[in-house]
């Protein structure tokens, strides 16, 4: 009677065991395939070695083992075989060099900061704006049009003159740094070929070769090999020298009026009147039947080979 209350507690507990293994088993073991597990236990009982299977897919990092000697090797016991391979090896999974947001961050910012002193030297701001602002004062009228109004027809016109160049430089520099093609160095050195093309093509060779004097520096043989240094004066100067040029013909007709309405009201004795007062009205009158902004704008993109 009491072996057999024994064995009814044996086979109890053991049930009991058996239950707590399989609430506490994972969830992956539970749906193990039963003869995977029997040809694993087989295989570990007879020495081979057993590879686990992989679960899930991994692109990133491929873990191998490489052939050591061992006990276990494919030549037996004797330890002359070898064992699993445990080589590693890394698979970036197609990671370009594509610049870090930060990186591109303080590039922009950098070039924002600098936007004002590249507008000026390097485009053909200036000298739109200095045409716009001699043609004002030919007219005889201090504020209008306003300041801010002829800096942004100066503007917009620029980026129409400029346009094939920052799309040049956008192809040539930008889009491959972005993807990780080129490094800054020579994303740097290809972007900037346009807009050294565009500014020697309007840059005169006397103003080159002033600058160069100045700078203490030898002439180069050839147009491509001038510095930016020298270069961005020297267009400067040769961008201020046309502007001049066309202002000195804008001048010419309105002071004929001048000239003009002076010597009526001198033979009609009005000393006192001022000629800017009568010439006015004249060469508004002029202005807009000759179309003069029209012309001056035509002109002045006319002059970069544009439109």
């Amino acid at each position: 009677m009491t072996r057999r209350l024994v064995q009814v507690l044996g086979t109890l507990a053991l049930g009991l065991a058996a239950g707590v293994v399989l609430v506490l088993a994972p969830a992956g073991a539970a749906s193990a395939d039963p003869s995977a597990v029997t040809a694993r236990t087989a295989a570990a009982s007879s020495g081979t070695p057993v590879t686990a299977p992989r679960v899930g897919p991994v692109s990133a990092i491929d873990v191998r083992m490489p052939d050591v000697p061992g006990p276990h090797g494919p030549n037996g016991p004797t330890g002359t075989g070898t064992g699993t391979d445990t080589s590693v090896t890394v698979d970036l999974g197609g990671l370009t060099n594509k610049p870090s947001t930060s990186v591109t961050v303080i590039i922009a910012l950098t070039l924002l900061s600098l936007l004002p002193a590249i507008l000026l030297t390097c485009t053909s701001f200036t000298k739109i704006l200095v045409v716009l602002g001699l043609t004002r004062n030919a007219l005889g009228l201090q504020q209008t049009p306003p300041n801010q109004v002829l800096a942004g027809l100066a503007l917009f016109l620029s980026l129409f003159i400029m346009s094939p160049v920052l799309s040049s430089i956008n192809e040539a520099g930008v889009q491959p740094y972005l993807h990780g093609t080129k490094t800054s160095a020579q994303a740097y050195q290809d972007g900037v070929k346009p807009l050294k093309g565009f500014m020697l093509e309007h840059t005169n060779k006397d103003e080159l070769t002033l600058l160069t004097s100045v700078a203490k520096r030898d002439l180069p043989k050839n147009k491509d090999d001038v510095s930016m240094a020298t270069l961005v004066p020297a267009f400067v100067l040769s961008e201020l020298k046309q502007a001049f040029i066309i202002g000195f013909i804008v001048f010419i007709p309105f002071l004929v009026i001048d000239i003009v309405v002076s010597g009526a009201l001198m033979a009609l004795g009005m000393m006192m009147m001022p000629p800017v007062m009568v010439s006015l009205p004249f060469k508004l009158l002029l202005f807009v039947l000759v179309d003069g902004w029209g012309l001056v704008i035509r002109s002045v993109v006319a002059s970069y080979g544009t439109g």
